[in-house]
C-alpha cells in the first residue's frame, strides 16, 4: 500500500507558544484545544487532518539545527496555498515578521522560503496545475530561478488554482 501524502509534522522548539504564534499570524494555522504542558498542535486553514503541525517545548537552552550544516536532517517542510495571490500575501506577512529567507522559481513551483523563530526552514509553495505545464516550465525544473510573482501572476493567473502534490503533463 503506497503512501499518499503527509499527514502531519512535528518540530521540536525552544518554546511552544511563541512558536505556534507565529504559525497562527503568518499562515494562518488555528492552535487546537488538543495537546498537553509543552505542547500546541495545529491545524492549516481549509486542512481536515486532525493536525498539521505538533510543537513540542524543549527549553530556551536548546542550540540550533546542525541539519545540513554539520549534521544530517530535515531540510524544510513545504506548505502549499492555492493561489498565487495568496503567496503574495504569505510573502508580504514573512516579510513583515523577518521570517523570508528566499524567493524561488522552480518551473512546476513557486516558493517561498522562511525561518520560523527556531530558525527551522520552511517552503510555502504554489504548484503549477498540470494543465498550464509547458515545455519552459518543465525545463526549468532542472534549475532555480528567481521568483517573480507578478511575472507568474500574468503569466498563469492571479487567482488561478494551483495543482495538488506534484503536477504532471
Amino acid at each position: 500500500m503506497p503512501v499518499r501524502r503527509l499527514n502531519h509534522a512535528v518540530l521540536y522548539v525552544r518554546d511552544a507558544e511563541i512558536t505556534a504564534h507565529f504559525y497562527e499570524e503568518v499562515l494562518g494555522f488555528e492552535r487546537l484545544p488538543m495537546g498537553f504542558p509543552g505542547a500546541v498542535f495545529m491545524r492549516a486553514p481549509g486542512s481536515t487532518n486532525d493536525h498539521d503541525l505538533g510543537l513540542f517545548s524543549i527549553g530556551q537552552q536548546a542550540g540550533a539545527s546542525g541539519a545540513g550544516r554539520e549534521t544530517v536532517g530535515l531540510y524544510h517542510l513545504a506548505w502549499e496555498v492555492d493561489t498565487l495571490v495568496e503567496l503574495g500575501e504569505v510573502a508580504g506577512k514573512l516579510r513583515r515578521a523577518r521570517a523570508l529567507v528566499g524567493a524561488s522559481d522552480h518551473g512546476t513551483t513557486k516558493s517561498l522560503y522562511a525561518k520560523d523563530p527556531d530558525g527551522i526552514e520552511f517552503e510555502v509553495a504554489w504548484v503549477v496545475p498540470a494543465e498550464l505545464l509547458d515545455d519552459t516550465a518543465l525545463a526549468a525544473r532542472a534549475s532555480i530561478g528567481h521568483l517573480d510573482l507578478d511575472r507568474e501572476m500574468q503569466r498563469y493567473g492571479a487567482e488561478t488554482l494551483g495543482g495538488v502534490g506534484v503536477s504532471r503533463p
